[in-house]
């Protein structure tokens, strides 16, 4: 009994962080947000993906203690984000009124640490974390820059809910920090680090409760 509970807990676990992470791109990640407050809301977007994919990729992987597992996380997130989409366009937006982040090249970065050091928890969580919060700003702008327009359709398709100061407002590029990449590259690397302890102490946490 004690070991099918632990599993479900194991499990149920990474269901909800993967559905938080659905539910936190549809909010950070969707036009009026992601261009509209200029580039200050990519840095944001930048650090709120980073270390949310480094909790859960570092927990799963640890639990399943198999290279692979970050990227295999990071494509259920993917997926799940995805199929949110539909619901958006059922609403009549169009169907990439929401950018998808890449979160895989990231969590294959993270695998390939693991692996390269043989199953080293520590160097996963130093070295993994970092490059994830290196690399996946820079994937994900040149994501958004292979996006149409993405102004004309905050303009075009503002959301209904918007409170009046996030009125869309013209971007100004360059008015507060001239590298949004950098900067999220930056915090995003020293952030992850901690997130990552933290989603490898709750992997440790949980098999203790478990087992009281």
């Amino acid at each position: 009994l004690m070991v099918w509970l632990r599993r479900t807990t194991h499990y149920l676990f990474i269901v909800v962080v993967a559905v938080n992470s659905t539910l936190l791109t549809i909010n950070a990640g969707d036009y009026i947000f992601y261009t509209d407050w200029a580039w200050t809301s990519f840095v944001v977007f930048s650090v709120s993906q980073s270390t949310m994919l480094v909790v859960g990729a570092i927990y799963y992987t640890l639990f399943t203690g198999v290279p692979g597992t970050a990227t295999y996380y990071a494509t259920i997130m993917t997926i799940y984000t995805w199929v949110a989409k539909g619901a958006w366009f059922a609403l009549g937006y169009p169907y990439d009124f929401i950018v998808t982040p890449v979160w895989i090249p990231s969590a294959m970065l993270l695998d390939l640490t693991y692996w390269a050091t043989r199953r080293n928890k520590h160097a996963a969580i130093i070295i993994g974390g970092t490059l994830v919060g290196l690399s996946l700003p820079i994937f994900n702008m040149i994501n958004l820059l292979l996006v149409r327009d993405p102004l004309e359709m905050a303009f075009k398709y503002p959301r209904p809910t918007l409170p009046p100061y996030m009125t869309p407002i013209e971007p100004q590029v360059g008015k507060f920090y001239n590298s949004p990449v950098a900067l999220g590259s930056g915090a995003g690397a020293v952030l992850s680090v901690p997130i990552a302890a933290l989603g490898a102490k709750l992997n440790t946490w949980t098999y203790r409760w478990m087992a009281a």
